[in-house]
């Protein structure tokens, strides 16, 4: 079972993007390696839907922040283990031998430097080899939710010819011969293991800077329930990557299971529902998120309409573009699968009228399924009165304050439908009227 979210929430969420100026992604990419970083791209990409394996994932997260466990590795010398491992070299021992040697003197005779970046690949790499034997003598006397992966490196580090290698003085003089014994041992006996050992490593850079990040932000780690639970609950939930958010509460069960959210323009509307949006989707690849306290029923994908864009290539209006993205998360919602889905201000591509009766037409759809979760934004606070019959849906709102004529936004959910109506009064505080008058 795959987890669905598609490019569009993707964007919206603003989850992914290594270089992308506030993107999720790069709150957590504190990683020190290559390997780190290819593995936390692979777990940003694939959330998980089993809530065992995503509890797992988190105890050994929550293990190394708890554990405080520091970074011990070169990361040069780890990129130089990582190419010198992956240079071929011949299989046959003698052939082996004879390369070498015609490499060693070739770089006395000429500036070949093939020789040389041999020996400092070997240093690097038993030079890496011994710190991760002691770091895993570290986390073997700890214990902990993560023993088992180590015990499996443990196992190949204390491997006999292996261990008498780690144990060598590689930057005294060593004869050709017995480099050459090294360089097959290496790339070719241990081959599997070293390159398994490469991939601890790279495990460790993202436990330990995973860990480092919840600590650092204060973040905390969500529990997984099965999804027939459908529920979503969390306290002081936070938007990660805005600096002092406001948090709020939400509580979303099978028997109130649609949200239904009314709010000034500013109001915070669409960076709440960001905030669950991206809470959810850490969620499931066993990060921390931004909250106190998160319980969740596993979501077998999200789908969001939040910053819909007409299609000039498509011939797409604002409008119709909605529409178009409204009928995709109907489709996925029909398939029976367990779903979070958002949308905000429906329908603002057309006059008010088809805006409130479309809103309220998707909403009641919407609230038929009860094995999804769904949250809908919108101004046309009618359509709040129109639904008041439906039990399973909770109404909120984020409250604008007035103060001097001036509007503030608290950014605190409240219970129930807003009565703000500020519109007119932002346009007057402006000079609209009158600038256009002279």
């Amino acid at each position: 079972m795959n987890f669905t979210i598609d490019r569009q929430s993707l964007d919206e969420l603003n989850l992914l993007g290594k270089f992308k100026q506030g993107s999720v992604y790069s709150l957590f990419n504190q990683v020190k390696t290559r390997g780190g970083e290819q593995l936390l791209d692979q777990m940003f990409k694939h959330p998980l839907t089993d809530e065992q394996q995503i509890n797992q994932r988190a105890a050994i997260f929550r293990f190394f922040q708890e554990a405080d466990l520091q970074w011990v590795f070169d990361p040069l010398q780890v990129a130089q283990m990582h190419e010198y491992i992956d240079t071929s070299s011949s299989k046959n021992r003698i052939s082996n031998y004879a390369g070498i040697l015609m490499k060693k003197t070739l770089s006395a005779l000429t500036r070949d430097e093939r020789y040389k970046s041999l020996i400092q690949g070997m240093q690097a790499t038993i030079m890496t080899l011994k710190k991760c034997l002691g770091i895993v003598e570290l986390l073997h006397t700890m214990g902990g939710p993560f023993q088992y992966r180590n015990q499996e490196i443990r196992a190949i580090v204390h491997n006999g010819q292996l261990a008498s290698l780690i144990e060598t003085d590689i930057y005294s003089n060593i004869s050709v011969r017995k480099i050459a014994v090294y360089d097959h041992l290496l790339k070719h006996t241990f081959n599997q293991e070293i390159t398994s050992v490469l991939h601890f490593i790279a495990e460790l850079d993202v436990n330990i800077s995973i860990g480092q990040v919840a600590d650092r932000h204060g973040l905390t780690w969500a529990s997984a329930l099965p999804k027939q639970a459908n529920t979503l609950q969390a306290r002081n939930l936070r938007h990660p990557c805005i600096n002092k958010a406001v948090g709020n509460e939400i509580g979303m069960q099978q028997q109130s299971n649609v949200i239904f959210l009314t709010g000034a323009n500013m109001a915070g509307k669409s960076t709440w529902m960001k905030t669950i949006g991206i809470s959810v989707y850490l969620a499931h690849i066993g990060f921390p998120v931004a909250a106190d306290w998160m319980e969740f029923s596993i979501r077998e994908g999200i789908y969001s309409s939040i910053n819909v864009a007409d299609n000039i290539a498509l011939g797409y209006s604002h409008f119709y573009a909605e529409v178009v993205r409204v009928n995709t998360a109907a489709d996925a919602t029909c398939t029976g699968k367990h779903l979070l889905l958002m949308f905000d201000e429906l329908f603002k591509g057309t006059n008010v009228k088809d805006a409130y009766d479309g809103t309220l037409a998707v909403t009641e759809a919407f609230s038929e399924y009860s094995n999804c979760l769904f949250i809908v934004s919108t101004h046309i606070i009618e359509v709040g009165e129109a639904l008041k019959g439906r039990r399973n849906i909770q109404f909120k709102f984020m409250p604008t304050l007035l103060e001097g004529g001036m509007p503030k936004y608290t950014y605190r959910l409240k219970d129930g439908i807003t009565e703000d109506r500020q519109g007119m009064m932002i346009i007057n505080n402006e000079g609209i009227i009158e600038l256009i008058g002279t």
